[in-house]
């Protein structure tokens, strides 16, 4: 399958900045990052969580350009200057390892509570079943590996997964947020599953009376014993 699209865009020339006594310092690379208007299901990782390499094991072979991305990620000042193609190839490396990085931090202590606040604010949006009424999400991924799926967002009060409803999300990897992450929130948090009412669900009904579900099945065998007597009566 082709690579997913990235997300996010250059850096340079439209950095945030902010003031530090007399100095003016440009925005983390991290917050820069996670506001950008694809990103705002990420939580910021802390950096002692990325400075920490036994949490990054094995993320080394799946990216190229991985000591400059993770200098790029840490703001870092590069030792070697590269030219203007290969830099726009570690901006990519950088949001994908940050992506990769994510995943695991988000299993954490730490990142799960980053994650409650977000979902408490209802930043990852609501379910658009009309039953769920305006249940809210949490991001999952459908694959673990990088460039399947990209994200989805997962219902508690339905069990069912749905797209985000703005396309601007269909770029943004779901292993970036992985398989586990949705389902461990609710362990970790099961007063947010268990205070979920029975789910309703809409019945089929035709004048008033309620369709049986195996009506469909049985319409559909008559369609066809009666266009196979229409064809023999053709014949």
């Amino acid at each position: 399958m082709a690579s997913l699209p990235t997300h996010g865009g250059q850096r340079s020339g439209g950095d945030s900045e902010y003031s530090n006594g007399d100095a003016v310092q440009p925005e983390p690379w991290i917050t820069w990052f996670c506001k950008l208007r694809s990103n705002e299901f990420f939580c910021e990782v802390e950096e002692s969580f990325i400075q920490d390499m036994f949490n990054l094991t094995g993320l080394k072979p799946q990216v190229p350009n991985y000591e400059a991305a993770l200098d790029m990620i840490l703001d870092a000042e590069p030792v070697t200057q590269y030219p203007e193609d290969q830099q726009e190839a570690i901006e990519r490396d950088a949001e994908n390892l940050y992506g990769l990085i994510h995943a695991r931090y988000i299993l954490t202590t730490h990142g799960l509570e980053k994650m409650y606040e977000k979902y408490r604010k209802s930043e990852f949006g609501f379910c658009p079943r009309i039953y769920c009424q305006g249940q809210p999400v949490v991001p999952v991924g459908l694959s673990d590996t990088t460039n399947q799926e990209s994200v989805k967002l997962y219902c508690p009060r339905c069990d069912e997964v749905y797209a985000p409803r703005s396309s601007r999300h269909d770029s943004v990897d779901g292993a970036f947020f992985g398989t586990t992450f949705a389902h461990l929130f609710f362990l970790t948090f099961p007063e947010l599953k268990v205070r979920v009412p029975p789910k309703e669900s809409y019945v089929p009904r035709v004048f008033g009376f309620r369709v049986n579900k195996n009506a469909y099945q049985i319409s559909y065998k008559e369609k066809q014993a009666r266009e196979a007597r229409e064809q023999e009566q053709q014949q």
